[in-house]
C-alpha cells in the first residue's frame, strides 16, 4: 500500500490512510515517512472516511467488517481493492511491464527498474519490497519510483487472483509452484496473463513456465535458462561467492555474449537476472548495456540480506516464505561451509495449512545434518482466521525426518533458542513475510551475540 500511496501522491492526488499497525503502535518510522510526504493518517475506526467524493482503497487483508469499510458503505463511498487501482494506472502506461510468478518477483522488478533507470528511460516502478538502489536519506522506504518516462514496471500478484486485472505489453513469469492456490488455478491465471501480452518472458528451467512457452506463438515469447540451449538467453560459467555471483550470458539469435556481475548471490538470482535481461531486450536495449547496468544493482531489502557478524556468527534476513523460496535460500547457503540455524515464521495460518506437507518436505530435504529449524506461531495482527495447522505440526513432521526442529509459542523464545545454539561459524537465517518487524528481530539478535 505504501508504494501505491507514494505514486498517487506524486501524481497530485490527495492521499490519506489508516492501518491496524498504526493503531497498534508499530512501525512508527514508516508512518512518519508517509506524514512527511503530506499523507494524513487516521485511526482505523471510520473517522477518516467522511465524504462521498472520497475513494477507499483497501489491501487484500482488509475485511468487510473493518470500520473504514463500514463507513464507506454508509456514505456511498466507492471501495476499490489496491490491485484494481494499480491496474488502472499500469494499463494506461505506453510501456507496461508486469512481473509475475511464485518467486523472484520483487528482485526481478528491481532489476528491470534499475536497468531502465540506468538507460535514462525514467521509469515508474511499483515494487512490493524496498529497492536498495533507490534509497536516499529522504526516501528510506523506496518501494516505488515515480518517473516521467513511458515505462511502468510492476510486480503482480497471483495469490488473490488480481493478476487477471493487468494487461501488460511485456509479461514476465519467473516460475509457477504451489503457494496460495491450487496448481490448476495457477495455470489458468498465468495462461490468461501471458496471452494478453505482446511479449511473454518465460523461464525454461521451470516445467510450468516451459509449458506456457510452448503454448504461445514463437514470435510472442522470449525465453531464458541456465541449462536449456534452446533459450533465447542462456547463462553459463556461474562463479558464486558469498557476496554475489558472476556469470556469462549468450544470446542465441545473435551470438552476442556478455559478462554479468551480480551483487546478490545464488543461482536463483541468475535466473532473475536473465528475466530482467530479456525484458530489457524487449524494450530495445542491447544485451551488453543491460548486463553492464545489472552490475550496479544492489538488491532488495530482506532478500538474502546480511545483517552482520558477531563472535563468528553471521545473521541473514530473508523474505523466504514458501517452499521454492526457502529451498533456494538454503541451497545458496549450503554452497559454503557452516551450520544453518533457521528461524521460519509463517506468514499466516491459512498458507501454513495450504502448504503443510510441502513445507515439511522442503525442510526435510534442504536441511543438512547439524542444521536446526526454530519456528514461532504464524504472524497475526487481527482479522478472522482458522488455526487448524500450527508451527508445531510442521516441526513434528521435520523432526520425524531426523532433523533438529523446535516450536515455540512466541518469537522471543525462538530468539533465546537461537542464541543458545549459536557457535562460531554458524549462520542464523531469519525467514518470513508480512512482518516488518523481522529486521528489528534480526538486528536485536546481532546485538545479543555481540
Amino acid at each position: 500500500m505504501l508504494p501505491l500511496a507514494l505514486i498517487l501522491r506524486a501524481k497530485g492526488f490527495s492521499v490519506e490512510g489508516s492501518d491496524r499497525s498504526l493503531d497498534q503502535g508499530r512501525l512508527a518510522q514508516k508512518f512518519q515517512f508517509l506524514r512527511d510526504r503530506g499523507i494524513a493518517l487516521h485511526a482505523q475506526d471510520g473517522s477518516g472516511v467522511t465524504q462521498a467524493d472520497q475513494v477507499l482503497v483497501t489491501s487484500a487483508a482488509v475485511e468487510e467488517t473493518v470500520p473504514d469499510v463500514q463507513a464507506a458503505r454508509r456514505l456511498g463511498v466507492p471501495v476499490m481493492r489496491r490491485a484494481e487501482l494499480l491496474a488502472q494506472l499500469f494499463n494506461a502506461a505506453p510501456q507496461s511491464i508486469a512481473i509475475g510468478g511464485t518467486s523472484g518477483k520483487s528482485t526481478t522488478t528491481g532489476m528491470i527498474g534499475w536497468i531502465l533507470h540506468h538507460a535514462s528511460r525514467d521509469p515508474t516502478i511499483m515494487n512490493g519490497a524496498i529497492m536498495k538502489n533507490f534509497i536516499t536519506p529522504q526516501i528510506p522506504f523506496a518501494g516505488a519510483v515515480v518517473g516521467s518516462g513511458d515505462a511502468f514496471i510492476s510486480e503482480v500478484d497471483e495469490s488473490d487472483g488480481s493478476i487477471a486485472l493487468f494487461n501488460p505489453r511485456i509479461a514476465i513469469v519467473n516460475n509457477i509452484s504451489l503457494d496460495h492456490k491450487t496448481m490448476d488455478e495457477l495455470r489458468a491465471l498465468f495462461r490468461d496473463f501471458v496471452a494478453k501480452a505482446e511479449i511473454a518472458v518465460l523461464n525454461l528451467d521451470n516445467e510450468e513456465t516451459k509449458a506456457l512457452a510452448a503454448s504461445l506463438p514463437p514470435r510472442a515469447v522470449s525465453t531464458y535458462s541456465l541449462t536449456d540451449p534452446s533459450a533465447h538467453l542462456l547463462a553459463h560459467g556461474l562463479r558464486p561467492s558469498l557476496e554475489g555471483i558472476d556469470f556469462d550470458v549468450t544470446e542465441r539469435e545473435t551470438g552476442v555474449r556478455a559478462k554479468v556481475h551480480l551483487q546478490v548471490p545464488g543461482a536463483h538470482n541468475v535466473s532473475n537476472a536473465l528475466a530482467a535481461l530479456c525484458a530489457a531486450r524487449a524494450c530495445g536495449l542491447s544485451l551488453r548495456d543491460a548486463a553492464e547496468a545489472l552490475s550496479g544493482f544492489c538488491g532488495i531489502k530482506r532478500r538474502f540480506e546480511r545483517v552482520g557478524t558477531a563472535n563468528g556468527v553471521t545473521i541473514i534476513d530473508d523474505f523466504a516464505h514458501n517452499p521454492d523460496k526457502i529451498a533456494a535460500t538454503l541451497d545458496t547457503l549450503h554452497a559454503f561451509p557452516g551450520r544453518l540455524l533457521v528461524m521460519f515464521q509463517p506468514h499466516g495460518y491459512r498458507p501454513l495449512k495450504h502448504m503443510q506437507s510441502e513445507l515439511i518436505a522442503c525442510f526435510a530435504e534442504n536441511l543438512n545434518e547439524g542444521d536446526a529449524l526454530v519456528m514461532p506461531e504464524p504472524v497475526y495482527y487481527g482479522g478472522t482466521t482458522e488455526r487448524l495447522v500450527t508451527s508445531e505440526d510442521i516441526v513434528r513432521g521435520v523432526k520425524f525426518q531426523s532433523h533438529d526442529a523446535f516450536a515455540f509459542a512466541d518469537r522471543a523464545a525462538c530468539g533465546d533458542k537461537l542464541i543458545a545454539l549459536a557457535q562460531p561459524g554458524d549462520r542464523i537465517i531469519i525467514m518470513g513475510a508480512r512482518d516488518d518487524t523481522l529486521p528489528e528481530f534480526a538486528a536485536e539478535l546481532l546485538r545479543r551475540l555481540s
